[in-house]
């Protein structure tokens, strides 16, 4: 008798450490710091594959990777034309979403979102932001391993890449 009360105490113990211990799968969004200003020179351009009319591109100064792993950007899409569309963005790849913080307006400041995280997939708008998690935001549910490393990925090929992971 005494023997099953210490194991089930033993057991109650073992339950109470390892439910401190097992971190939370809940998010928990870290602050967003602010768009950096607008810079149309030196975007690393994206392979969209086709099916649009703009070209676009990531600025590689812009990448940063927050303490709560949601990987954030400024995308710029250029059309024939000269007219500018620009967002500044957040990846999850834990869970394969995006979410637009912020736009950029004509008058050349940056107007905040008011949309929430949306699916990468089936989602016509967020198409350019799923080439940039499968491209080189991403590995797996990971964030890549550095800004700097997101930058040279989208800058190559999906071929080169997933060739290269053990890198």
């Amino acid at each position: 008798m005494l023997r099953s009360a210490a194991l089930c105490a033993l057991a109650l113990a073992c339950t109470f450490t390892a439910a401190q211990v097992i971190p939370s799968k809940e998010f928990h969004e870290g602050d967003t710091p602010p768009p950096p200003p607008l810079k149309l020179d030196g975007l690393v351009p994206l392979d969209m594959g086709g099916g649009t009319e703009l070209r676009w591109g990531v600025d590689p100064g812009s990448i940063r990777i927050g303490s709560d792993r949601v990987v954030r950007y400024v995308v710029v899409g250029q059309s024939e034309g000269g007219a500018v569309n620009a967002f500044y963005e957040g990846l999850r790849c834990d869970n394969a979403v995006v979410r637009v913080y912020a736009r950029h307006a004509r008058d050349g400041d940056w107007v905040p979102a008011t949309g929430g995280w949306v699916p990468l997939q089936d989602n016509s708008a967020t198409r350019h932001s799923l080439v940039i998690a499968r491209t080189g935001a991403c590995i797996g549910e990971a964030a890549n391993r550095s800004p700097d490393q997101i930058a040279r990925d989208l800058g190559r090929s999906a071929t080169y890449r997933f060739s290269n992971e053990a890198r």
